[in-house]
């Protein structure tokens, strides 16, 4: 029996010279990777549908010996197209998705973690600024997974701990009227990076951040 869900694509690469593997995040089935048969050739259903970060309903069909299921419809909700654009937004949310990935497990729920990423998704495509967007989307995951650092302790200046604190407790719109310096927000991504590093693994290269 077919299963249908939500989600936004997280990764999509070759199985055959004929399929593709994509693996996905929604809030219903968690983490959960298909493989969608016949997806490269020229006339496939599936033909522009399967892009990253993607939003669409799917169905799928659960496969009984391994953890990869067979992909059925896809109905695309979202193309966020802005992201095609500019590389580094893309960068930034594959290293959102790196840290969800080593986070979480696999085909289980993950209604806040999947509405965390989908707004991050939504602000980067509004062209808001990756970097800042990024921190804002680390500091709320860790939230949401109780990993939160102690930010009133944290080895931070006071400016900067006020930013966090904020980033951590205001919602997503109030926090685009938030305008930290360049300074205290490279400390904070190089606070971030250490804890993460630390708490949960290496999810990304400060060497790549733009401040």
């Amino acid at each position: 029996m077919d299963e249908r869900a939500s989600g936004l694509v997280l990764r999509v690469f070759p199985l055959t010279e004929t399929s593709l593997i994509v693996h996905w995040l929604s809030p219903e089935a968690g983490r959960i990777g298909t493989v969608v048969k016949g997806a490269r050739r020229p006339k496939s259903p599936f033909r522009g549908k399967l892009d990253l970060f993607h939003l669409a309903e799917f169905s799928f069909r659960r496969s009984r010996r391994s953890d990869l299921h067979t992909l059925c419809e896809v109905a695309l909700l979202d193309t966020f197209p802005h992201l095609r654009t500019d590389v580094d937004l893309l960068d930034c949310l594959a290293r959102a998705a790196k840290l969800l990935n080593r986070a979480t497990e696999e085909q289980t729920p993950l209604l806040a973690e999947f509405d965390l990423m989908l707004e991050l998704v939504r602000r980067l495509d509004g062209g808001g600024a990756g970097e800042f967007w990024l921190s804002v989307f680390e500091v709320k995951f860790l939230a949401s997974q109780g990993q939160s650092p102690d930010w009133a302790k944290a080895k931070l200046d006071a400016g900067t701990r006020a930013v966090a604190a904020r980033m951590s407790t205001d919602d997503w719109a109030d926090l685009a009227k938030l305008c930290p310096s360049a300074a205290q927000l490279r400390h904070l991504a190089g606070f971030l990076d250490s804890f993460i590093r630390c708490h949960i693994g290496s999810t990304r290269s400060l060497a790549k951040r733009n401040l």
